[in-house]
């Protein structure tokens, strides 16, 4: 009887140990990895959890989750250059499967820090690759991981996702009608309020307000995919106020921002936009992404 008893005592609270770590969401053990996770996760010390994950890479732990996971950390409290350095020293460490992985945080760390040039490269590097058929190993959908939680991602998403990043980096580079391209190609690709907000802001910093202020009509209607969002509808309002008070400014040629009017050219022209201009994106008919291969042999190297 007594021997029963010890061994429901023990089963509960193996059940218990398992179902905390599925809680909280830590791995099961003792190694440095799980030690990371239980100081970042549980006990709430960032600082000692980056120090076992600099454990667990050195010891073999887990390096693909280890230096990811260490680099998220790392910018949470404000340590992006230390983050990228990580990165760019043990991504060979790393599995093939994970490095997908570590460039989308590597985007995150160079926007956080401002390194605009390396963030540009970073996602033109990445969308050539989905162009030549580098990526998605053939198939149409991958699996991501966001807070833990997994969930198939289309070619499309991705492309739109890569694309959105593009624009916002040429945005903070004043490369305005680069912007544009990126920004209409990523509207083609999977239409959304909250990239027409972005393409609408490009326009009103090239003086086209009439142009922006119909793309905010779209989203106050509702004509396109996610415009009942809250704060999509705060910031079209934003930019509508924006517009209202740029509009007795005329730019003409002697007031524009010369660097406004600069393209990316050999990537603009790799993804088929060299023909986007102010005056004629209305009349050229652009290549759609869905056939993927057609791109190959527009590519720049």
């Amino acid at each position: 009887m007594k021997n029963n008893n010890t061994n429901t005592t023990r089963s509960n609270l193996v059940k218990d140990n398992e179902l905390f770590h599925v809680i909280h969401k830590v791995p099961c053990g003792d190694t440095p990895y799980v030690k990371a996770k239980h100081a970042q996760l549980i006990e709430k010390n960032p600082e000692m959890a980056i120090v076992w994950f600099w454990k667990a890479i050195n010891t073999g732990d887990r390096v693909d989750s280890a230096l990811k996971d260490m680099a998220v950390v790392m910018k949470q409290l404000d340590r992006p250059e230390e983050a990228i350095e990580a990165i760019k020293s043990f991504r060979p460490r790393c599995s093939k499967n994970s490095q997908d992985s570590l460039d989308n945080v590597l985007i995150d760390l160079y926007k956080k820090c401002g390194r605009m040039e390396e963030q540009v490269e970073l996602l033109k590097r990445k969308l050539r690759q989905i162009y030549q058929g580098e990526a998605f190993n053939g198939k149409p959908t991958k699996t991501a991981r966001s807070h833990g939680k997994k969930f198939q991602v289309t070619v499309q998403q991705e492309i739109a996702r890569l694309l959105g990043n593009l624009g916002w980096a040429y945005m903070q580079q004043a490369k305005y009608l680069s912007a544009e391209a990126v920004y209409r190609k990523a509207q083609m690709v999977e239409p959304d309020a909250s990239k027409s907000c972005n393409l609408a802001m490009c326009l009103i910093k090239q003086g086209r307000f009439e142009e922006a202020r119909a793309l905010l009509d779209d989203v106050f209607t509702s004509r396109v995919l996610g415009a009942d969002d809250c704060k999509t509808r705060q910031r079209a309002g934003e930019l509508l106020s924006e517009l209202e008070a740029s509009l007795p400014r005329r730019l003409d040629a002697e007031m524009e921002d010369v660097f406004g009017n600069i393209l990316d050219d050999d990537f603009v022209i790799a993804i088929g936009l060299e023909e986007m201009t102010a005056s004629n994106y209305r009349s050229k008919r652009l290549p759609i992404f869905e056939q993927i291969s057609s791109f190959r042999n527009q590519l720049v190297c």
